[in-house]
């Protein structure tokens, strides 16, 4: 008799079947992750990234195909820039962290660069774990190209790549993120700063969990190095970037999504997200995941235009903006705001339902004077 299936086993075999037989997993990446706790309440978003469904396919599949991603042109030059970055074995990488970071601390003549090359990401995981714990015994510095971090995301573990972890000579831990967008002057733009700083967020939660099994805990440095184009040239400059508030934010959404196996029960039976389904098949398990759309989500999602044609049907106040929904209450249609605003629905001791019948008589009266004044101007 074959022994039970564990709980994990279960829960992958599960999430497979919804992605669709033979449909390969979509890995979670950062960028995807502090949007994922940028909107905890989305149980759209957790599942579908938490079961690795590409929900760029989903979305053209469903007739509502997705704007958001990075261009071929700028992937390219992304590469190519952190390329250089890296080049003589991250020399120029290992100066920009020894002078934004680190000054005091012995200038890198050299690095140790460990071979992080293993099967799947579990042995890569493992063996970034085992590198970061080695370089930090070693006193010395030490730059890790690309290494494979886990952290767990509603009960299931997501694998995080970040460009670079450098270690310095007193056993520190910093995250490097590599970006394209140029640093003019010494600044960059606020909000690529700002997202750069979130996904570098995710990383340091990711690299804090490896530190805290080893003994001693080594720290994480709460400043990122970020690495940009300086003015319109190709030569590399770099910031130092605080995300201790981002990193809070992010942890405290993060505890707030609800576990991606109890998402999982509450779906229908043979419920099932593979792009080569029917659209009609695909358009009813999508809405049997309840999802929180607002205007914001059109920058970090790739179902934002199908959720937001589904919200706008239905007439949903989210459609307006977070702060609209947060200020109107209990009222989550546009035909129940429009009619508590004009007296039809709606306690009266209600603060947003006093407010919409404010507006409205200042509305109405402000179009009678307007029309009053037309009518004057109007006779001879």
């Amino acid at each position: 008799m074959p022994p039970p299936r564990t709980r994990g086993t279960a829960l992958r075999q599960r999430l497979a079947e919804l992605r669709g037989p033979e449909v390969p997993a979509k890995a979670l990446d950062a960028r995807a992750l502090a949007a994922l706790a940028a909107n905890p309440g989305c149980r759209r978003r957790a599942l579908l990234d938490g079961a690795g469904v590409d929900k760029t396919a989903l979305a053209g599949a469903l007739g509502s195909p997705s704007a958001f991603g990075q261009s071929q042109f700028a992937f390219m030059r992304g590469n190519a820039f952190e390329a250089r970055v890296k080049a003589d074995g991250g020399a120029e990488l290992l100066r920009l962290v020894h002078e934004r970071l680190d000054p005091s601390a012995e200038p890198p003549s050299g690095a140790a660069v460990p071979d992080l090359a293993a099967i799947g990401p579990e042995g890569r995981a493992a063996r970034t774990a085992l590198a970061l714990r080695e370089a930090a015994e070693s006193g010395g510095w030490a730059l890790l190209d690309h290494p494979m971090l886990a952290l767990d995301v509603a009960g299931s573990p997501a694998f995080l790549e970040p460009d670079a972890v450098v270690v310095h000579p007193d056993g520190r831990w910093t995250v490097v993120e590599i970006k394209s967008f140029p640093m003019l002057d010494g600044s960059a733009d606020p909000a690529k700063v700002g997202a750069a700083a979130r996904q570098s967020a995710v990383y340091v939660l990711a690299l804090e969990e490896v530190a805290a099994r080893l003994e001693p805990v080594p720290e994480v440095h709460h400043r990122v190095l970020l690495v940009c184009p300086k003015d319109f040239s190709n030569l590399p400059t770099a910031a130092a970037v605080d995300v201790r508030k981002q990193r809070a934010v992010t942890r405290r959404q993060l505890t707030r999504l609800t576990r991606i196996e109890e998402i999982a029960d509450s779906l229908p039976e043979g419920t099932c997200f593979a792009p080569d389904l029917p659209r009609e098949q695909l358009a009813e398990a999508v809405q049997s995941l309840p999802a929180t759309y607002a205007p914001e989500c059109l920058a970090a999602c790739e179902l934002a235009f199908h959720c937001r044609s589904h919200a706008r049907e239905e007439g949903e106040v989210t459609s307006l903006g977070r702060s609209a929904r947060a200020e109107l209450g209990g009222l989550t249609t546009v035909e129940d705001v429009l009619a508590a605003a004009h007296g039809r629905a709606g306690d009266p001791e209600d603060p947003a339902v006093a407010a919409l019948r404010r507006a409205a008589d200042l509305r109405a009266e402000a179009l009678a004077t307007a029309a009053a004044r037309r009518e004057g101007a109007a006779c001879p």
